[in-house]
């Protein structure tokens, strides 16, 4: 059965404000040492598994530029730009009926564009048993993170550990990011996962449950697909889209659906959800520090700053995160990253534009 793959890349990466802006958020800046960006990274990792035609972007209209040139070996057609916000189950759904329409039926990978990967051989060693179960069995299949960590800043997945079909397991449920008593419980029993947002399976097995569980938005979906290739693509996408109720994959199909299957895995993944997975992904010095760009420091440890155009000179400061844009300048505590996301909301609400 063919392999296809949709791109989820229409966030805004508000946590990682100043660098990610309204015009080019997260997913589309380079984090990495090797100069490509997160998008780039997620279509290079999956390439020896799915075909650059097979692969789809779910975005907006916004960045349909810059997927176009970050990514120049997906069909122009392949990007589906989103009308209107409306969750991931509307948007997995649009991709999946794209793909019925060209195939009828093919195996379905949906990954965040946002995530980094240490090691990509287990990774798709991994992602390729969640292909063969999904299409042997008609299952949803998820792949679960194994945790390092009491993370409070992830939703959890119990698993069944008899029933397993390789090292597919069973899924008992779904679990909401607990808080720090509640995760150090989940890390020490073992029998959970850090629930990564990357999913596989048949197109018929999620317009099925689509169907089963959203069925006003499964309507909304046929309608698109009916009138994908026409002159009216365009008018019935917008029409359509936007009646569809905001509703998300996990909360719509996943928390509903029965015989899921979860595959562990571990792999150095990291969904980059804030400054604070740069000190993740880079060598520190001896002072637990992340130093680039245009800045000396003295007497600085465990902290977090990246340099612009300005000089940054730093002294005697400890767990804090630094950058330089342009045009702005955050200056945070480790432990309020969190918060950034509040800093943009009150840009935005003051209509200060010119700097989201």
């Amino acid at each position: 059965m063919k392999t296809t793959a949709l791109i989820l890349a229409g966030g805004k990466g508000e946590r990682f404000w100043p660098r990610s802006r309204k015009n080019c958020p997260k997913q589309f800046l380079s984090l990495t040492d090797d100069g490509k960006t997160m998008i780039q990274k997620t279509v290079d990792r999956i390439r020896s598994l799915v075909e650059p035609e097979d692969i789809f972007i779910s975005t907006n209209a916004n960045y349909r530029e810059l997927v176009k040139e970050q990514l120049p070996d997906v069909p122009e057609s392949n990007i589906l730009c989103e009308p209107v916000g409306r969750n991931t189950a509307p948007g997995i759904g649009l991709g999946a009926v794209h793909i019925r329409k060209k195939y009828e039926d093919a195996v379905m990978l949906v990954l965040p564009s946002d995530h980094l990967i240490g090691d990509e051989d287990t990774f798709r060693s991994v992602l390729s048993e969640a292909i063969e179960t999904a299409e042997e069995e008609s299952c949803l299949v998820t792949m679960g993170i194994t945790p390092t960590a009491p993370e409070t800043g992830y939703g959890y997945i119990k698993f069944l550990r008899e029933g397993a079909r390789k090292n597919a397991y069973k899924v008992e449920r779904f679990v909401e990011k607990p808080d720090l008593a509640k995760a150090k419980e989940y890390l020490a029993d073992g029998g959970y996962l850090w629930n990564s947002g990357m999913f596989v399976w048949k197109v018929s097995t999620i317009l099925g449950c689509i169907e089963k569980y959203l069925p006003e938005i499964y309507s909304g979906l046929v309608k698109i697909e009916n009138a994908i290739g026409s002159t009216d693509q365009e008018s019935v996408l917008n029409s359509a889209f936007e009646t569809m109720p905001s509703e998300s994959i996990d909360y719509g199909v996943l928390e509903k659906e029965d015989g899921i299957r979860v595959l562990p895995g571990d792999f150095g993944w990291d969904d980059v959800g804030s400054w604070l997975a740069l000190g993740r992904m880079h060598a520190l010095d001896d002072a637990g520090n992340l130093v680039s760009g245009n800045a000396v420091t003295t007497g600085v440890s465990s902290c977090i700053i990246e340099g612009g155009k300005k000089l940054i000179a730093a002294v005697g400061l400890k767990d804090l995160v630094i950058v330089d844009t342009e045009d702005a300048i955050l200056i945070c505590n480790k432990d309020n990253t969190a918060d950034i996301k509040k800093i943009v909301e009150s840009l935005r609400k003051d209509k200060r534009e010119e700097y989201l």
